[in-house]
């Protein structure tokens, strides 16, 4: 068992090593993505600069603590991005029927699907994210829970995108379900969670768990709660098993769509 898991871990990252090779060919665009990535961050906090040369605070963050969040936010989306770009357009594959090509291989349909590509400019978002740690104000203890609260945030944000894909095995135009859960999680996760009341903040810590893979995780790193952070590795844990639960149950009911593909 640890031996097949062991495997399945270095043909993911050979698949991501050889799909970022393919892009580095062109250097030149490789590095702009990723600069001009950068720059797009770097619009959205100059705002918020200017909001809190206002006021002191925004729905009871300090700056500092909105650059950590935009930090998370932005490390998280970015690694999700790189990892597993694919999980993020699983529902097309799933509907057009071009699942097997990996159905194929001798390995994890669901991790050789969304780990197939990269996108590039997500590398841009981590190295932002790790800019704003720094500004905010680094320890090695910040730096090891930013580590570690952006690969659970990834993992959530992934998991989530293949729940929702997983269901066009079951619903068609559920592409439109996904792209918009997607885009909520994205969005939310931006902004301090005290300008959000009632309703609203319960589904930002449970449908819309923006709550687990950014508010919890600038908590912890502000003032450190061994207790969040447990809650934040066991619901990760929880959210990947469900994902796989989900994609295979609804793998039972694929239908090809007969292309010759090879994927190398």
């Amino acid at each position: 068992m640890l031996m097949e898991v062991k495997n399945q871990i270095k043909v993911m990252f050979l698949s991501i090593k050889y799909a970022t090779m393919r892009e580095m060919i062109n250097k030149v665009s490789f590095i702009v993505n990723i600069l001009f990535m950068i720059l797009n961050n770097a619009a959205f906090i100059v705002q918020w600069i200017i909001l809190y040369s206002l006021r002191n605070d925004v729905g009871g963050y300090t700056l500092n603590q909105v650059l950590l969040l935009w930090g998370i936010a932005a490390s998280t989306y970015g690694l999700a991005h790189f990892l597993f770009k694919r999980a993020f357009t699983l529902s097309d594959t799933i509907t057009a029927g071009k699942l097997d090509a990996y159905l194929v291989q001798p390995k994890n349909v669901l991790i050789s699907a969304i780990t197939s590509d990269i996108e590039v400019s997500a590398i841009g978002d981590m190295i932002y994210g790790l800019i704003m740690l720094a500004i905010s104000g680094i320890t090695l203890t910040k730096f090891i829970l930013f580590i570690l609260f952006t690969i659970c945030g990834a993992l959530v944000v992934t998991s989530i995108a293949v729940i929702l894909a997983s269901l066009s095995f079951w619903f068609s135009k559920s592409d439109m379900i996904a792209d918009t859960g997607n885009n909520l999680i994205m969005h939310f996760n931006t902004y301090p969670d005290g300008i959000f009341k009632g309703i609203a903040k319960i589904l930002l810590f449970t449908i819309i768990p923006v709550g687990i893979t950014a508010y919890i995780p600038v908590w912890v790193m502000t003032k450190f709660n061994l207790g969040l952070m447990l809650i934040v590795i066991t619901v990760t844990v929880f959210m990947v098993a469900l994902a796989f639960a989900v994609f295979y149950k609804g793998l039972k009911r694929y239908s090809s769509s007969n292309l010759m593909m090879a994927k190398i």
